[in-house]
């Protein structure tokens, strides 16, 4: 018998204890920049990074969501060691960069980033909240998303940092507007 297999991007959001799905799209130290496509049901080849710039962890999307920007939320991901496009595992979240892009034509458009740490990291098992992070982390990975958006012509604006309550509170949203857009 035939079983249908969900698609990465419609994996169940949330897993134990409040935890989140994470699928990592792009690999922590990699220059290119790759992002999950339904209609291929594969990893699409997006872009290469500016000369020199590699992404400073994991990165990948919660599944079943659907943020403002229209695609799954953004979470960067804290892990011993880097992943591979199309690994799932679970995550706690310890805060989020709540950001706005710039894009070429003038409009606004959200797109936070959720930060989140590997469930059965063992480096980083310690992070709660944005607080146990080393000090400056937040500052560069600001920095990194904002050198990575200019080639694109595109301004990634920080609005403000928030706690895992907040975060929470974004994928609950973005869970009921993935809802939504599939009635």
């Amino acid at each position: 018998m035939h079983q249908t297999v969900p698609m990465l991007s419609r994996l169940p959001t949330f897993g134990e204890e409040c935890h989140v799905h994470v699928v990592i799209e792009t690999p922590k130290g990699s220059p290119n920049k790759y992002a999950y496509s339904e209609a291929f049901g594969a990893f699409e080849f997006k872009t290469v990074l500016p000369e020199g710039t590699s992404f400073p962890y994991d990165f990948g999307m919660i599944p079943s969501t659907e943020g403002a920007d229209g695609d799954p939320l953004d979470v960067l991901l804290l892990l011993d060691a880097p992943a591979f496009p199309g690994c799932v595992l679970e995550a706690h979240l310890v805060g989020v960069i709540e950001a706005e892009q710039l894009e070429r034509d003038g409009d606004r458009e959200r797109n936070d980033r959720l930060i989140g740490v590997a469930v059965k990291a063992s480096a980083h098992a310690h992070i709660h909240a944005l607080s146990d992070l080393c000090p400056g982390m937040l500052d560069e990975v600001e920095a990194f998303f904002g050198h990575y958006n200019e080639p694109a012509g595109r301004e990634f604006r920080v609005l403000r940092r928030d706690d895992a309550e907040a975060a929470l509170a974004l994928v609950r949203q973005a869970v009921e507007a993935f809802g939504q857009a599939d009635d």
